[in-house]
């Protein structure tokens, strides 16, 4: 049976739909040996799919790893830049696994990263609403720091209210525990400067009520057990219905 050929990608495990969008566009992705184009189908069964000139086989083992980003790394498996990914930090985990979501070169803590791409798919869809709790140290206007659990518009884009605690607060700075719901690129960041607050570190400490696990220092990673897997599988059925 034919589908679209990013569907395809993504049900192989190699990247979520969107990046398999963005790779077809930059034509990296063949079927029968000719370059295609977006909204293009195949049969996975039939027609000889290739990826930068490699198999998009689907037979790889489903695996899920929960990795420590650290800070100083971006989070994709390639950067033209030359700069240090997460692909770095998984390489030996005998995978072609990808990110779920994304967190900024300056940003660190919880990553999720997966050869499922329909659950890459699932988790990151701008339509679908997962919580991200982050711990956030800033300074600057702490007397506006209620402002950020307000209305607010980033991008021309009104986000979902925020939920906002201060753990911590003194003359200078403030520890905050935010969680939102979108993640869009730079989020909290743009946030806090519409509020007059700098953000002096930010750690995802947790997708859902999936933690990141206490036992994993910055750049280490371990694979999630059968019930983490199982919840983040539960959360994808979830928000397809």
């Amino acid at each position: 049976m034919k589908e679209r050929v990013q569907k395809l990608l993504a049900q192989a495990g190699l990247c979520s739909r969107r990046e398999a969008e963005r790779w077809i566009a930059d034509g990296r992705v063949t079927v029968n040996g000719r370059r295609i184009s977006l909204g293009d189908q195949a049969d996975a069964q039939r027609d000889k799919i290739l990826v930068d000139g490699k198999p998009a086989g689907s037979s790889e083992e489903k695996r899920y790893l929960m990795l420590y980003k650290p800070r100083g790394y971006v989070t994709t498996m390639k950067d033209e830049r030359g700069r240090k990914t997460v692909a770095d930090l998984v390489r030996g985990c005998g995978a072609r696994v990808v990110p779920v979501g994304r967190l900024d070169y300056n940003s660190e803590g919880l990553l999720l990263l997966t050869n499922d791409g329909e659950l890459v798919h699932a988790l990151t869809h701008p339509r679908h609403e997962v919580a991200k709790h982050y711990e956030v140290r800033v300074r600057g206007r702490l007397d506006r720091i209620p402002q950020l659990g307000e209305p607010m518009t980033i991008d021309g884009y009104a986000i979902r209210l925020a939920e906002v605690f201060i753990l911590q607060q003194d003359e200078q700075s403030a520890k905050l525990r935010l969680t939102i719901h979108e993640g869009r690129n730079r989020q909290i960041r743009k946030m806090c400067e519409q509020c007059g607050l700098e953000v002096r570190r930010l750690k995802r400490v947790a997708i859902g009520t999936l933690p990141l696990d206490p036992g994993l220092r910055a750049g280490a990673w371990r694979e999630l057990t059968g019930d983490e897997v199982a919840y983040l599988q539960e959360i994808a059925a979830n928000l397809q219905d």
